[in-house]
């Protein structure tokens, strides 16, 4: 079966903001220059919500408010237990990227899949209490890639170990770096991702969820942006 590349995909991103109240740095690496997507642009951690994603459990789910807002204007064909998968594959992503953890201390119930082994092998299980939804955005047509990308907000210091070493982190992503939120637009940066560092900014120094949740929504007509406020999960939503 051929897969269409241009579908819209679910993907996760992960801003991680150090030392906000005094000097806020931004985690960010550069794309491989082959790259089908974003080709040599320094971007968040991040990627696409693999199936494997609605497999794992979270010792803790996302805040109640982020979840509500996760599921304002979903697309339809969106599969039950989003939620979960969308904060699993943003820790998974993150892991595989930095080599750095999100999680809490914990054991896993049974052998973890291949993918989650360095993880889980650092004695942590994912978890989504201090992660924060923060704002949304579909690829516009016409591109490579399509994604529906929601972006997720967490301090540094909810991080295991140290900050500074990426040596277990994948050739995804280049020059790993903190780099100064006032410095980061020197960077070649995706449009969207100036986008949404002007909105981590206003944020600061609390990182505190916004309002309502930025989406910019792209479809075949016309591209805008909204705001999401969001609406009760069920169980459905939640993977039960």
């Amino acid at each position: 079966m051929t897969t269409d590349k241009t579908a819209i995909r679910d993907a996760a991103t992960v801003i991680v903001v150090r030392d906000p109240a005094e000097n806020p740095r931004i985690l960010m690496g550069q794309r491989g220059s082959k790259a089908a997507f974003m080709p040599n642009k320094f971007v968040f951690p991040g990627g696409a919500v693999d199936i494997g994603d609605y497999e794992i459990p979270l010792a803790a789910p996302l805040a109640a408010e982020c979840q509500n807002r996760l599921l304002d204007d979903l697309r339809p064909e969106t599969p039950e237990g989003a939620l979960t998968a969308l904060a699993t594959a943003a820790i998974r992503e993150l892991w595989e990227e930095t080599g750095l953890v999100l999680g809490a201390k914990g054991t896993w119930s049974g052998t973890p899949p291949e993918d989650w082994t360095g993880y889980a092998a650092t004695g942590h299980v994912p978890s989504g209490s201090d992660m924060r939804f923060v704002f949304r955005a579909i690829t516009p047509p016409g591109r490579p890639r399509r994604f529906d990308a929601r972006f997720f907000l967490i301090n540094a210091d909810q991080l295991s170990g140290d900050l500074d070493d990426f040596s277990r982190a994948s050739d995804e992503l280049s020059h790993l770096q903190w780099v100064g939120l006032k410095d980061a637009r020197s960077h070649d940066l995706p449009f969207i991702t100036e986008v949404v560092l002007a909105e981590i900014e206003g944020l600061l120094p609390d990182l505190a969820a916004p309002a309502s949740v930025p989406f910019f929504k792209n479809d075949d007509e016309a591209g805008w942006f909204k705001r999401l406020h969001g609406r009760a999960p069920t169980e459905a939503d939640l993977g039960g």
